[in-house]
């Protein structure tokens, strides 16, 4: 057993945003500890798996805002790392013309001057074959958006990290957090002293959380995967330039529904009540950050969210206006012991 070693930071939970995180910290010369329950790789968070869509898709401009660094530093890790990690496809919005989200989305698109191409069922088929446009839906299609090879991604970034010196620990469950000027943290391997913490558990989030005393209102949810066969081998093929899709609302769910030319694997997604993120120090203990709650879009800024995570952890002011993310919005639901 390892007992009382000491780092400037210890970052608990090895998905991609811990994991860039970490790596954000180790580009800052911090002695760097990044700690997972299980054995790498393994399929139990919500960073597994062969693909994630990388957009600009939203209604929120602060998102939009976001991913134009978010592509730039994906960029920067595939020159690191000397692997492919983004192709471009393209992501095709539909939903009824007339709602809400659908409109929303595209004025932020067009107001962030994002390209893209409107479609309409006279145009359709000829840019998406083999898919129908339903009457009364709307098309717009976000033209540098694309896939993200997750997998891949990830063991991209953990890599990058210890070769700037950080040390990867997988297999060592987290069974208590002492908070205090210097944090305690007992592993089921070790104990560790660290001047910082961040916690960027995923579903386990609110189980560590209990020993600083906090709870947050977050949900977990398991994400089930659709499988269609193609009639014709290689039509939806991303070869092809079938793109990325999302079906913001239907008569039959007013969930979105969203697809990707290849294969993929079910994960456990965090969902905040208004599904943005949670990005914000400990409302007790400054040197414990955390990151959560990222309500199955989060993927795609796992780069921004771990410079913005360093960021905190460093007690510098961060790249970008955080209160859509602050713990304080939760305060008449958020249960804290303290």
């Amino acid at each position: 057993m390892s007992t009382n070693q000491e780092f400037d930071c210890v970052v608990i939970g090895a998905g991609v945003q811990g994991s860039f995180t970490a790596y954000q910290l180790a580009k800052h010369k911090q002695k760097t500890l990044l700690l997972e329950q299980f054995i790498l790789p393994h399929t139990r968070g919500s960073s597994h798996g062969q693909t994630r869509i990388i957009r600009k898709a939203y209604d929120e401009d602060f998102y939009v805002n976001m991913m134009d660094e978010s592509y730039e530093l994906w960029a920067q890790l595939e020159r690191e790392a000397g692997v492919k990690l983004y192709r471009q496809t393209g992501l095709l919005v539909m939903g009824p013309e007339k709602s809400h989200y659908y409109e929303q989305v595209k004025n932020t698109l067009q107001r962030n001057k994002v390209p893209m191409v409107t479609l309409t069922s006279d145009n359709f088929n000829q840019h998406i074959p083999h898919v129908k446009l339903t009457e009364g839906n709307g098309a717009v299609v976000e033209v540098t958006a694309g896939v993200l090879y997750a997998d891949r991604a990830l063991k991209a970034v953990q890599a990058q990290f210890q070769k700037l010196g950080g040390v990867i620990r997988d297999n060592e469950m987290v069974m208590d957090i002492k908070p205090g000027p210097i944090v305690t943290v007992s592993t089921s391997a070790g104990v560790y002293r660290a001047k910082r913490v961040v916690i960027t558990a995923g579903p386990w989030a609110n189980r560590l959380l209990a020993h600083t005393g906090l709870q947050l209102p977050l949900e977990v949810v398991k994400i089930n995967v659709c499988y269609w066969k193609e009639k014709v081998p290689g039509s939806y093929d991303v070869r092809r330039r079938f793109p990325c899709f999302i079906l913001t609302e239907s008569q039959e769910s007013k969930e979105h529904i969203y697809g990707l030319p290849s294969n993929e694997y079910p994960g456990l997604v965090k969902l905040t009540p208004d599904r943005h993120f949670v990005l914000d120090c400990h409302p007790t203990y400054s040197n414990i950050v955390i990151g959560a709650g990222f309500s199955g879009h989060g993927f795609k800024f796992g780069p921004i969210m771990g410079k913005l995570l360093c960021e905190l952890s460093l007690g510098e002011v961060p790249s970008y206006d955080l209160s859509p993310f602050r713990i304080r919005r939760f305060q008449a639901k958020s249960k804290s012991a303290l």
